[in-house]
């Protein structure tokens, strides 16, 4: 059990990593100075739009 969860917030981390940094990048130019933390629940949202908007659309009917 503690294994899947570590596994869970790897994969989790590696996978929001990318949308959080662009925006730590982009709020540091505002000069905001928040940090990897303090832009993570913005960049968890930011790559479910991107995921989801980037998802096919197959629909299943039984």
């Amino acid at each position: 059990m503690i294994r899947l969860a570590i596994a869970f917030f790897v994969i989790f981390a590696v996978s929001t990593f990318p949308a959080t940094w662009l925006l730590m990048l982009f709020i540091g130019n505002l000069d905001f100075g928040l940090s990897y933390v303090g832009t993570l629940p913005l960049g968890i949202l930011v790559s479910a739009l991107l995921g989801g908007s980037t998802a096919s659309r197959s629909v299943f009917v039984t």
